[in-house]
């Protein structure tokens, strides 16, 4: 049976389990919605969203240094107790959202940060290069909204694919650890720095310069 985008969203909202979890769920069930929720709640899967409204004050702030010191990051990250947040799986969680910063660059940490002012010069830009490729109005709004996507998923760090396993989203990955671990987990706030940023210099792929210190 064919699992449709919208039903994996709509059972993410529901749940907020991941999109990995619940295209499997609703395969598993068939595309019977109901049945796809009962699994995810017998897996432990189905509790991050029902945590969102908890008070998250403790966690940890964590740096990552690039090697050879050319990108630096500071990122904290929230959970609700100092429990939680002095553990090993925890802190490896910090750790790998910090590399994940080094590695794609986000701006935000959410696309809810994306300033309106933004999004509205990006749809100016994409309407204005569908017009310039000669496409049909409606087939460009769709091309904008297309493009705009692929944006927010560059710029917005849980958006972005993890650095470790690109089937899922650091979303889903955050949504995995709080159903783990049973608190409300949050990214709160990052700050990267690039060695001679704004500089004119050759281009790397810290991408892969990242994932090669992750496999050592």
């Amino acid at each position: 049976m064919t699992i449709s985008a919208n039903q994996v969203k709509e059972l993410r909202e529901k749940t907020g389990a991941g999109m990995m979890e619940c295209k499997k769920a609703l395969t598993e069930a068939n595309g019977d919605m109901e049945k796809a929720i009962e699994i995810l709640r017998e897996r432990g899967l189905a509790a991050a969203a029902k945590k969102a409204g908890r008070i998250a004050a403790e966690g940890l702030v964590e740096s990552y240094i690039h090697m050879g010191g050319r990108i630096g990051v500071l990122v904290e990250v929230n959970c609700e107790t100092d429990f939680v947040a002095n553990t090993d799986e925890f802190k490896e969680f910090v750790k790998d959202i910090a590399m994940q910063i080094a590695a794609y660059s986000p701006l935000y940490v959410s696309k809810d940060e994306v300033p309106a002012e933004v999004l509205e010069k990006e749809r100016e830009i994409y309407k204005q290069q569908a017009m310039n490729e000669g496409k049909p109005e409606q087939i460009a709004e769709k091309m904008v909204e297309g493009r705009l996507k692929n944006f927010l998923k560059e710029v917005c760090l849980l958006e972005q694919p993890f650095i470790k396993d690109g089937d899922k989203t650091v979303q889903d990955l955050v949504n995995e650890k709080i159903s783990k671990i049973g608190e409300k987990i949050s990214i709160r706030r990052f700050v990267r720095y690039q060695l001679g940023e704004g500089i004119e210099k050759r281009q790397d792929n810290f991408v892969e310069e990242v994932m090669s210190q992750v496999k050592q």
